[in-house]
């Protein structure tokens, strides 16, 4: 779906958000809240500008908007692979925008985001995963690591790799991997101006992932492990 028409698909009461070059920004009109909209398009890979770009919409709705709901879009090939980037610290300007929409939730804005094309690596890892919840549309596309990447990375044949992927969503790329892992709250489909008005509606009750990813069959040890590394540092 093009990013002018899920607009006008999450806000049938109109909004006015604006696309400044890779960037998105503005507001709209759902379920009578004025909701903030801030996100990226044509998949823009997430380098220094694009990051401070982000965090800064961030913390200029903290200021001037209260508790009000945050929604990010998502369409990025991941963080920018530069040696500009890297030298100039490019972990530490994902860290002030994951840091940046941390700051937003602790102030009481519901932060909700939607990934409507392409979630890739770092530049989804580090800032719309950092949201109350996670959702996608039915046809995004979501993975951290190529296998043949992973392969080099890890060592292990990309074969095995793929043999694995057939039966654990971890190492599989895919929207209903992640839905399964409890990286996604859910899939929208049908109105998705009344699935944007359910999920801001939601209380933010803490991180669900470990819990919906027991529970789906797609992560079945991240609960159990994390419930020990607590009740061993208690005692």
């Amino acid at each position: 779906m093009d990013v002018r028409s899920l607009l006008d698909a999450l806000f049938s009461n109109g909004h006015s958000v604006q696309v400044d070059g890779v960037f998105l920004h503005g507001e709209g009109q759902n379920g009578g809240k004025t909701v903030a909209v801030i996100g990226t398009i044509e998949a823009t890979p997430i380098g220094v500008e694009v990051a401070l770009g982000l965090a800064g919409e961030v913390l200029r709705v903290i200021r001037e908007h209260p508790g009000r709901p945050i929604l990010l879009l998502v369409d990025t090939i991941g963080q920018r692979l530069s040696r500009r980037d890297e030298l100039l610290g490019i972990n530490r300007f994902l860290g002030h925008l994951a840091k940046c929409i941390e700051a937003a939730r602790l102030h009481g804005h519901r932060v909700v985001s939607l990934v409507y094309a392409q979630a890739v690596s770092g530049g989804y890892l580090s800032s719309s995963m950092l949201a109350d919840a996670c959702f996608a549309l039915p046809d995004a596309e979501i993975r951290v690591m190529a296998l043949p990447a992973m392969a080099r990375v890890t060592k292990i044949p990309q074969q095995k790799l793929e043999e694995l992927s057939r039966s654990s969503p971890v190492f599989a790329p895919g929207v209903s991997n992640y839905l399964k892992m409890g990286a996604l709250e859910a899939l929208w489909e049908g109105d998705l101006a009344e699935r944007l008005a359910a999920a801001l509606q939601e209380p933010s009750g803490g991180d669900r992932r470990r819990e919906l990813g027991e529970q789906r069959g797609g992560r079945e040890q991240a609960g159990p492990v994390s419930q020990r590394v607590r009740e061993d540092a208690i005692t």
